[in-house]
């Protein structure tokens, strides 16, 4: 009898992270689940490095998703970004500085978002953690390379949130660098993303 007991506790425990996973992507009978463009967003935190870097101005990039898909069945998610919209926030900045960052961002030497329009992220597994978290493998796909990335999200009633950090260089890019190399933008950048998936019955 304890031996049956104790079988019936292990398999139990065992189910438990897979039925959490279910529950995390969403996965319920007779409901759609989409991405909420409108509602979604990813900020991206540009430090700088280098001797005179305190005279220098960190940056903040806004990127919003423009379409995104979640297959609640396979649990798989597909996030898009128009590099071509991302925007360059820096309160702190006159407008015509905020503009020169903007156009150098997106230029050549950076994104090069004319040649490379779509940022694309498809996950490739999801695997529940401890207190409401799960992790999310994927490829990245930024400025003509594609590369597994990892992220670990908390997920709150359909909201997606947490960073994560990627390499310039990792994609071809190599970090700006002004003053003779005195200040440069660090290779490391982190990004926050704040995802809200929405809801709606099937129609029958």
């Amino acid at each position: 009898m304890i031996l049956k007991k104790t079988a019936i506790s292990y398999v139990v425990r065992s189910l438990l992270p897979v039925v959490a996973l279910i529950s995390c992507v969403g996965s319920a009978t007779g409901q759609d689940t989409s991405i909420d463009t409108t509602h979604s967003k990813l900020l991206i935190h540009v430090s700088k490095s280098g001797v005179f870097s305190g005279f220098a101005d960190n940056h903040e990039v806004e990127a919003r998703i423009a379409k995104g898909s979640l297959d609640t069945k396979a649990g798989q998610l597909r996030l898009s970004v128009d590099s071509r919209q991302m925007r360059v926030l820096d309160p702190q900045l006159s407008a015509d500085k905020r503009q020169q960052v903007q156009e150098r961002m997106l230029g050549p030497e950076v994104l090069d978002s004319i040649r490379f329009p779509e940022i694309t992220f498809e996950s490739t597994h999801a695997e529940q953690e401890l207190e409401g978290r799960v992790r999310v493998d994927g490829m990245l796909s930024l400025h003509g390379v594609r590369k597994r990335v990892s992220v670990l999200a908390k997920m709150e009633n359909g909201r997606y949130t947490g960073r994560f950090s990627l390499k310039q260089r990792d994609f071809g890019i190599t970090p700006v660098s002004i003053a003779g190399g005195t200040v440069k933008v660090k290779d490391q950048l982190t990004i926050e993303f704040d995802i809200l998936t929405t809801t709606a019955e099937k129609k029958k």
